[in-house]
């Protein structure tokens, strides 16, 4: 049985097909900084193009959620911080590709004036819930 239960609000409007109402877990949290498009190098992945950025965005989420000992699978909540609502499409492209498209997180998603420096379109972070270990 999973560690993580997904569940809506009674009485509350149905979510979009983009988030879970509300999703619990037991088990150790791990909170993820908000990860930018940047590659290892410290080098922006796809100047002007919100898929690329996306998708670099969420190789570095996979990479601190694995440091963490996680995955995808074992995230309750992402938040997006967008410099332009015209992103999420190729934003939910690259999370449809990472994680499980019928056990999706809890999210937000806010627009923002910028971030920290103007060429990043985008900025996730992540909270998640690891199962104890036996």
């Amino acid at each position: 049985m999973s560690h993580l239960t997904h569940l809506s609000a009674p009485g509350g409007v149905a979510p979009a097909t983009q988030y879970t109402h509300v999703v619990m877990g037991t088990g150790r949290f791990v909170a993820v900084s908000g990860q930018l498009p940047l590659d290892e190098r410290g080098e922006l992945v796809g100047a002007g193009d919100a898929t690329a950025q996306a998708r670099q965005v969420f190789g570095n989420l996979r990479r601190c959620l694995a440091a963490a000992g996680a995955t995808f699978a074992d995230v309750v909540k992402l938040t997006y911080f967008v410099t332009d609502m015209a992103h999420m499409p190729a934003i939910r492209t690259a999370r449809d590709e990472a994680l499980d498209p019928d056990r999706l997180p809890a999210a937000s998603a806010v627009q923002v004036a910028g971030l920290v420096r103007p060429e990043f379109l985008m900025e996730i972070e992540a909270y998640a819930v690891v199962a104890e270990r036996p």
